[in-house]
């Protein structure tokens, strides 16, 4: 069974780092005339995955948008992952679950289980009640090939006072984070392969001012605020450094917003630029 780090790199390699959003906002589903609804959530949803079919590699679904419609909201979503998982797609269903024992385990089997009806390719996790508590979550995706991807430095300015706070060897907690799934990654990960525990560190996050170094083995990075918040292709250098080839750079607004009739083409605009071609 091919890891997840590794199916994410070859995937990068074959169709480029961008990944698009799937977020159904009450405001894009009116401008795509679409009902604020499950059905119009499922639709707008199943328009984002035929468009970005064969142009990206990964595509990520925030979940939010679909729970707030209920059980019918969780019936669409279903439809949308199964529908991208067909379509060659990866994905990463962005639900941000953290919490302990057995509730953790639950969730991982939720989302990252095969044949689950919310399967997914990946999930993101908050580690912030200890990473220690992933633990059953790391094993559980190791042990079917799917991935994980940590929050560790976020660009909201809410986090900042938590996520910069100083332990007692002088560690930010950023980097504590990235350094204990680090090597959790090392202990699991063949030599020259990428670990399949990967880490969110957003696309304007300053590497020096949150206390991150680069680390290894590779990991995927799931790399949020480019297009609308500001990241570009051409900061993947200056962000990321070495790992700049492992980030999944993450558009969401910046695509969606062209509507249902241009977002096949804005989608190949964008893909091409993080192509380098």
């Amino acid at each position: 069974m091919t890891s997840f780090g590794e199916r994410v790199r070859g995937a990068m390699t074959a169709h480029g780092q961008l990944c698009v959003g799937i977020d159904p906002h009450a405001h894009l589903l009116a401008d795509w005339g679409l009902d604020a609804s499950a059905a119009g959530a499922r639709d707008f949803g199943l328009r984002v995955v035929e468009a970005a079919a064969g142009r990206v590699a990964v595509v990520k679904p925030q979940v939010s948008f679909f729970e707030v419609y209920g059980s019918a909201g969780f019936a669409a979503l279903e439809d949308v992952l199964a529908a991208a998982r067909e379509a060659g797609l990866l994905v990463i269903a962005d639900a941000k679950r953290g919490d302990i024992g057995t509730t953790m385990d639950a969730y991982a089997e939720a989302w990252l289980t095969p044949g689950a009806p919310l399967e997914a390719d990946a999930l993101t996790v908050s580690p912030f009640l200890g990473v220690g508590a992933l633990e059953g979550t790391f094993a559980l995706a190791e042990r079917h090939g799917k991935g994980v991807f940590v929050l560790a430095a976020t660009s909201n300015p809410e986090a900042l006072s938590l996520q910069r706070a100083l332990r007692a060897d002088g560690a930010t907690v950023s980097a504590d984070i990235v350094r204990d799934v680090s090597a959790r990654n090392a202990r699991t990960t063949p030599d020259g392969e990428w670990g399949s525990l990967g880490f969110v560190i957003g696309g304007t996050v300053d590497w020096t001012d949150a206390g991150l170094r680069p680390f290894s083995p590779i990991a995927p990075i799931l790399g949020p605020g480019f297009g609308h918040q500001g990241a570009e292709p051409q900061h993947l250098g200056a962000r990321f450094g070495d790992l700049q080839e492992a980030v999944i750079a993450s558009e969401s607004r910046s695509i969606l917003a062209a509507g249902p009739d241009r977002l096949a083409a804005r989608i190949s605009e964008r893909a091409l630029l993080y192509r380098g071609d």
